[in-house]
């Protein structure tokens, strides 16, 4: 008889239920299945429906399971009970928490609405974060983008009206050679490894340029290990390369950008260098077949790239002549920068060709008609089979505006943006710069502010200034320091109220921004800052509010907590007005709801705002009667029209919920999402998907669809007319002047066309005292410093070491493990090391927010994050260091004041190994204790 076999269960149920929302284990909004066991989650899988990631889930979106068990979880409302950064609290109701609240907030909004700096973190509905502050009628707000990302996006959208990740992305079907800059692991994870593998099938060319290999330039065809700080410069020597080979799309510039717009020429003119127009506003171009100026967008008109106007014995000539003359000059020749940028001139004439053998020789046509702005119709579409995206690398730089700026005009020359095989747009944009708002800083005791915060300024006269010229905002945003910080200086806001410059505030008000650690630059100073006291003894910030779902580092600095829930127990709204989650062929939102309901005493915090809103009688939040008029953030989604027929969500509009885009409330709208998975889609004509600037048949869909009211195509601006008024101000001209230290950094680096100059920290640091660069970039299983609570994701980055290359490790004669000092101008730490070949040969990097302080996120005080992970933080400052004339500078870009995260110069030295990682801060008390020493938990039976 055979012996008996076990009976296995090949196919175990996994759940009772599925409930299908938006994962928000990293920027990517991926579509998840939620497996529910005994009204438990069980399991976490990818949602094969979703426009995002079509079923694909990293392993830390799975493990999302763990991040809303984490032991770190705050349980309730807390009211600090020990000095600041004790982490002493004790635990109170939400009645009594919002009393406080009120107690704080209510009597400044009736004098002096200004001294409430409110800042949020990723929070992914700034959209409605902004909405609350502009009805309490303070000028300080803002969201992270200051120190992530600004100059990627404000170039972008200066430029031509978008820009990467968020706004657009690659012709994944049809790109044959695509180039990667500087790009974050964990920023759109899913989506780029999905397209890498598309390219990958069809044997399209990757080519990825990052001073580290790893991640996505691990699997490039060519990796380009660029010097930090000269990407700017590197490209703009290929587009040198490409103009003087005749390799760019000459018919694509004159079409479609102001490269044929004329320049006034005239020297002693107040408007020498802006952009000529007619009577009405409209730029002039010359015709080629009549020779006389026209305006651009004249039915039949043909742009002159080649001529020029000349009146009064003076020449005024088109901007492509302006980019000629600049980019065909030997200072951009490849033999010029290729030491500067750690790359042979060889190598860049041979990318350079490489992109135009894609763009021109690979060019194809679909057969699909359409018309343009002018009226002309095109019996085909041209695709150019190059794409590009880049993101924080080249971006947190102190000259990463103009370098985005310049990857932008390599992609316009070649042709290669929103046509097939290059670059597209997602719905909401394009835009024109002048579609979005300008900042407002107009205060009123007991009254909104007079419109949005933040925006896009277009001369002088819109920055954010006080009648005596002092800024108008805590963070110093918009103002000659940086006039098109387009985000805001988050990482400027506790350094400028300590300062109590340019005034002092009463309450810092914070949500998911670990300001006390990871988030902030000069990290011990920022925690001296939150903690120092006047010399009456009160603490010279006097009132701190922070939202986290977390024991992070910064709960221990405030006074006031508000506890959040955790992604899974939450309404969150994914919005076209926000951040959306679009595709190049489509709109598309989604939201977030409760599959399971929280079992501790937290809130959403946009519904606590909605109650705090209410009770401090803002402006939306009440009902005539005084009435709270937002029961809660699902209230608020459903029910808020920014203007009629348009709210957060675009699916399931009317009463039927039978209405895209435009329509009235449906008061089933949030029923009519979970029903379809959790998001919506709105697909574009196909008439309308490629050309979307300039192409009639997109303008009407977008204004059906209400992102528009009105059709409003534009030209690509190479020339950023903005910036010359900026320059002509320097100069001496209009009413509204820059202070005097000002004017050459203005005229400098203020130029319409893109140009590079050396990183300000290289000005600063001697770079033969501190010759290495060094970097932290963020990890692709952690999403900014969540990760560290999350049992799975400990298991991959429990610790970070500092990543030497090859040369510097035998230099200093390192093994794997030792130890090295690292200094920079700003200070020291001491960290253990790890070798790495396939880096650039003059740089050090590591994770960034793997390091802990003792005491936070319930971990053990001897948890490796503790004792072996470090942040390079400690060692970057907000400020430069004083020059001669004992000014400090912000450690930002000048144009847009985004942080120069990556600008950072250091020493090394081997040193015995010390017990932990230096800095180590003692331990904080942490109000949720300790987590178990294992976490385990079964879900049903």
């Amino acid at each position: 008889m055979p012996p008996t076999q076990p009976s296995v269960d090949l196919s175990p149920r996994v759940s009772d239920e599925v409930r299908k929302t938006t994962c928000y284990m990293c920027a990517c909004r991926c579509g998840i299945n939620v497996h529910m066991k005994g009204g438990k989650v069980a399991y976490i899988e990818g949602n094969r429906d979703h426009p995002v990631n079509k079923g694909v889930l990293c392993a830390k979106g799975s493990a999302g399971i763990m991040q809303h068990n984490a032991p770190s979880r705050l349980r309730a409302p807390l009211k600090r009970t020990g000095p600041r950064g004790s982490g002493e609290f004790e635990e109170i109701s939400w009645d009594e928490a919002m009393e406080i609240a009120v107690g704080w907030l209510k009597p400044i909004r009736e004098t002096a609405p200004e001294k409430l700096a409110f800042f949020t973190g990723r929070d992914q509905s700034q959209s409605f974060t902004s909405f609350w502050a502009q009805g309490f009628g303070t000028p300080n707000y803002a969201a992270h983008g200051g120190f992530c990302s600004v100059n990627m996006a404000a170039a972008g959208i200066y430029t031509m009206g978008g820009a990467f990740w968020e706004f657009g992305q690659p012709d994944w079907e049809r790109s044959k050679l695509f180039m990667l800059f500087g790009v974050a692991e964990d920023h759109d994870s899913n989506p780029i490894k999905l397209g890498l593998a598309k390219l990958k099938e069809r044997g399209a060319k990757i080519i990825g340029v990052n001073p580290v290999r790893s991640g996505y330039n691990a699997i490039a065809d060519e990796w380009v290990g660029i010097t930090p700080g000269t990407d700017g410069l590197f490209i703009l020597s290929l587009i040198h390369c490409l103009m003087k080979a005749g390799r760019i799309d000459l018919d694509y510039l004159a079409r479609f950008t102001n490269a044929p717009v004329l320049v006034n020429g005239d020297p002693k003119s107040p408007d020498y260098g802006l952009l000529m127009r007619d009577q009405d506003g409209k730029m002039l171009v010359l015709d080629r077949a009549t020779g006389k100026r026209t305006p651009y967008d004249r039915k039949g008109v043909k742009p002159d790239l080649a001529g020029s106007y000349r009146k009064a014995g003076i020449s005024h000539r088109p901007v492509f002549h302006h980019m000629v003359e600049r980019y065909l000059s030997d200072d951009y020749a490849p033999e010029q920068v290729a030491d500067r940028v750690g790359i042979s001139a060889k190598r860049i004439r041979h990318i350079a060709a490489e992109l135009a053998r894609a763009a021109f020789d690979e060019a194809f046509e679909i057969d699909r008609p359409w018309t343009d702005f002018r009226g002309e119709t095109h019996k085909t579409m041209v695709g150019r089979p190059v794409s590009f995206h880049a993101m924080r690398g080249i971006s947190a730089h102190s000259n990463g505006f103009q370098t985005a700026r310049a990857l932008h005009v390599l992609q316009i020359i070649l042709g290669t943006v929103e046509v097939p095989g290059g670059f597209r747009f997602k719905p909401p944009y394009p835009k024109p710069p002048e579609a979005h708002p300008k900042p407002h800083v107009g205060t009123n005791p007991g009254q909104a502010l007079n419109g949005p915060h933040l925006g896009f300024v277009h001369g002088p006269d819109d920055l954010a200034l006080k009648p005596d010229g002092s800024p108008a905002r805590i963070d110093k945003a918009f103002t000659w320091e940086n006039p098109m910080s387009a985000h805001g200086l988050m990482h400027m806001v506790i350094s400028n109220a300590h300062a109590g410059d340019p005034y002092k505030i009463d309450t810092l008000f914070m949500y998911m921004a670990n300001m006390a650690w990871n988030s902030s630059m000069n990290t011990g100073g920022v925690m001296q800052m939150l903690t120092d006291r006047d010399d009456s003894g009160d603490y010279v910030i006097p009132h701190i509010i922070y939202s986290d779902a977390y024991s992070s580092e910064m709960v221990a600095y405030a006074d006031l907590i508000l506890p959040d829930t955790t992604y899974l127990e939450r309404h969150d709204c994914i919005s076209l007005l926000d951040r959306p989650i679009c595709e190049a062929d489509a709109a598309a939102d989604a939201i977030r709801w409760p599959v399971v309901e929280p079992d501790r005493d937290v809130r959403g915090f946009q519904s606590a705002l909605c109650e705090l809103g209410a009770r401090l009688g803002l402006p939306n939040f009440v009902n005539e009667d005084g009435s709270q008029k937002w029961a809660d953030y699902a209230d608020y989604i459903t029910n808020h029209e920014r203007r009629p027929g348009i709210g957060p969500l675009a699916g399931f509009r009317g009463p039927e919920g039978d209405k895209t885009g435009r329509g009235e409330v449906n008061p089933d709208q949030l029923d009519r999402y979970i029903e379809n998975g959790g998001f919506f889609v709105s697909h574009i004509p196909e008439e309308a998907q490629f050309y979307k600037p300039w192409n009639t048949a997109y303008q009407d869909w977008a204004v059906g669809m209400g992102l528009f009211d009105a059709p409003q195509p534009y030209l690509f601006n190479l020339y950023v007319e903005p910036m010359r008024r900026f320059q002509l101000a320097a100069e001496g001209h209009g009413d509204r002047q820059p202070p005097e230290h000002l004017r050459g950094r203005i005229k400098r680096t203020m130029d319409p066309l893109p140009i590079w100059y050396p990183p300000l920290e290289d000005g600063h640091a001697d770079p033969v005292e501190y010759p290495i660069h060094a970097l932290t970039q963020r990890p692709m299983a952690m999403y900014h410093s969540w990760g560290t609570q999350n049992a799975w994701l400990r298991q991959i980055h429990g610790r970070n070491p500092l990543y030497v290359p090859t040369g510097l490790f035998e230099e200093h004669r390192l093994s794997d493990g030792d130890w090295v000092r690292v200094t920079s101008v700003h200070g020291e730490i001491t960290v253990p090391v790890m070798h790495m070949a396939a880096l650039n040969a003059n740089t050090v990097w590591t994770w960034n927010a793997i390091g802990k302080r003792k005491g936070a996120w319930a971990l053990d005080e001897d948890a490796p994050e503790a004792t072996r992970g470090f942040l390079l933080n400690h060692i970057i400052h907000e400020l430069l260091p004083p020059r001669g004339d004992g000014l400090r500078y912000a450690n930002s870009d000048p144009v847009t004041g985004q942080a120069a995260w990556f600008d950072l110069r250091v020493k090394i030295e081997k040193v015995p190994a010390p017990a932990e990682a230096q800095p180590a801060y003692p331990p904080i008390t942490s109000p949720v204790g300790k987590g178990p020493k294992d976490l385990a938990w079964k879900v049903g039976k």
